[in-house]
């Protein structure tokens, strides 16, 4: 029974249901189902599908993730920045509007929830790491600026471009500036102001909602259509059914790659809203894996009844939190308001206009452009700034896909670099104490003519090795004539590789041609398995000792007793 819990989460927290737990979910759930009602159609659109299928992406997903799901209040649904994900990918392998476009965005969630359950099942869940901080929010940041500006067309009333590129959608809106119709301009302000006021006043009232209600009875009372304002019009009644994707469209050399970066992206975003929800809550661990799995098959099942690619949403996630959800049982509320509307209500929704969903588009994304945490790499990381800016432009400039790329190669080549060139310190003593530190941190510190004390803060690595010979060669270089010792302290190494052992061995042979012996103290275990190994098979000869307050008093003469005490002589 715990090996079936484990890959069915719900079976953990069912039960031991309560009443009192019921209340929370059945409010929150009611919560989050009216806020996805307009925001499911409004992801639809930016993902370039009829509306409907945003209802239909916000009905199955949910369900599944409630039953293989380990985070409480994650709400998985459409999300704007995946959407824009789907049309930049989708737009190049059909025109927007046909069905073709449709059965390749459906096709799409198939492949990403493939994707997703296989990393899941062999346990990759760690490809969160290859995500930093910097990328995803250089990412996001700029995916919110074209997320925003594709809404122009609905709040402009004109025929834009449809772009992932922003240079190509403000050239082509600042060439078509003199078609803006007004009155598309004047309802949208009006519905981004509306919105922005009743989250003011209280950010767990649905002003999505009340946006959506008003535009839609000032739409019908005042005939904006006529006035050139687009709406809805008619969404389909009915649940999706259940249809297989058209596999028959092929273009898989295209779709994968696309369904791949979509899977890795959504995947971090859901990750990271649970982490932060499971701080909060602290009544449940959030996995890794399983969240692959639960995402995964939820788009996977999704895919065969009309869905594109979901994932957790940040903002609705919040609220479902904020409103007191327990547990998923609130996703099964959500779902089950989305079904009936689907049922009855969508007639409703005929005079909705386009200007208000993009209204309520521009202001979800505002909370995405992460200004305050660039600003904080500024003033703290001139680097990882640099690579939230590199990342942030690519995307920008270059389409979402190569900038969330860009940002991964780069976040890589920094690590790289970075343990290419690992920090090397030169250490004293304290004085009247036994500790150690860098000679450019601290002053008055004890050093002695014929040591030299240095200390490499990484792992003796193929790719950094050749940097810390050269370093080490050119310290001896300085001193030669009065030298007699180098101590490598090891405390920071955490393991040794062959290669950079057999330079550590000619490095042994170089300094001894120049009458230098080299030491090495604070050897952790399993460094010193590698050592005791590769040494024996170049025939060289070390010292180590136990810590650098022995190897210095040993090596100055002072307590020489101490050498056979703590002192490993490595006969090799």
């Amino acid at each position: 029974m715990k090996g079936i819990r484990k890959y069915f989460p719900i079976l953990e927290w069912l039960p031991h249901y309560s009443r009192q737990q019921l209340q929370g979910d059945l409010f929150a759930g009611v919560t989050v189902g009216v806020m996805l009602i307009p925001q499911g159609m409004a992801y639809a659109l930016i993902a370039g599908l009829p509306p409907v299928y945003g209802l239909y992406a916000s009905l199955v997903p949910q369900l599944i993730y409630a039953i293989l799901g380990t985070s409480r209040q994650l709400s998985v649904a459409p999300v704007a920045m995946d959407s824009l994900l789907v049309a930049s990918g989708v737009a190049v392998l059909a025109t927007e509007g046909t069905e073709a476009y449709v059965h390749f965005a459906i096709l799409l969630a198939f492949f990403m929830g493939a994707f997703q359950f296989l990393l899941g099942g062999v346990r990759l869940g760690f490809i969160t790491n290859l995500l930093s901080r910097p990328v995803i929010s250089g990412f996001t940041s700029a995916a919110a600026l074209i997320i925003g500006l594709s809404q122009l067309k609905y709040l402009l009333g004109v025929d834009i471009v449809k772009s992932n590129r922003i240079y190509e959608i403000v050239a082509n809106t600042a060439g078509k500036l003199d078609q803006v119709n007004v009155i598309p301009l004047i309802v949208g302000l009006l519905g981004i102001a509306l919105i922005l006021v009743v989250k003011k006043v209280n950010k767990k009232i649905p002003g999505a909602l009340i946006v959506v209600i008003i535009g839609t009875l000032a739409s019908f009372g005042l005939n904006l259509e006529a006035s050139g304002v687009s709406i809805v019009k008619e969404i389909p009644e009915g649940l999706p059914a259940f249809t297989i994707p058209d596999f028959e469209l092929g273009r898989f050399s295209e779709l994968i790659p696309l369904a791949l970066t979509i899977a890795v992206v959504a995947f971090m975003e859901a990750y990271s809203v649970a982490k932060a929800l499971e701080a909060k809550k602290r009544d449940h661990k959030v996995m890794p894996n399983q969240e692959l799995i639960a995402l995964g098959l939820s788009n996977v099942v999704g895919s065969f009844f009309q869905a594109f690619p979901v994932t957790g949403g940040f903002s609705r996630s919040a609220v479902n939190h904020q409103v007191g959800a327990n547990t998923l049982l609130s996703s099964v509320f959500s779902a089950i308001l989305i079904g009936l509307t689907l049922l009855f209500l969508t007639p409703l929704f005929y005079h909705l206009p386009h200007a208000i969903l993009a209204s309520i588009i521009m202001v979800a994304v505002i909370g995405l452009i992460d200004r305050k945490y660039a600003r904080y790499l500024y003033q703290t990381d001139k680097v990882e700034f640099l690579l939230f800016l590199v990342t942030f432009l690519i995307t920008l400039n270059l389409g979402m896909i190569n900038g969330i790329v860009s940002g991964i190669v780069f976040s890589i080549l920094i690590l790289l670099y970075k343990a290419a060139y690992p920090h090397v310190a030169i250490l004293g003593k304290v004085e009247n104490s036994k500790e150690f530190r860098n000679i450019d941190r601290f002053d008055n510190l004890e050093q002695w003519d014929n040591l030299l004390i240095m200390r490499v803060d990484a792992p003796y690595a193929f790719i950094n090795i050749q940097t810390i010979k050269e370093r080490v060669l050119k310290e001896a270089e300085k001193r030669k004539g009065k030298l007699t010792h180098i101590i490598l302290d090891a405390s920071s190494v955490s393991h040794a590789d062959a290669t950079a052992i057999q330079e550590i061995n000619a490095l042994t042979l170089a300094l001894r041609e120049m009458d230098i012996q080299l030491v090495f103290t604070s050897v952790i275990g399993p460094v010193r398995d590698a050592f005791y190994k590769n040494w024996s098979r170049e025939g060289t000869k070390g010292q180590m000792f136990l810590n650098t307050n022995v190897a210095v008093k040993a090596l100055t003469g002072q307590e020489v007793e101490l050498l056979n005490e703590h002192a490993v002589q490595v006969n090799v």
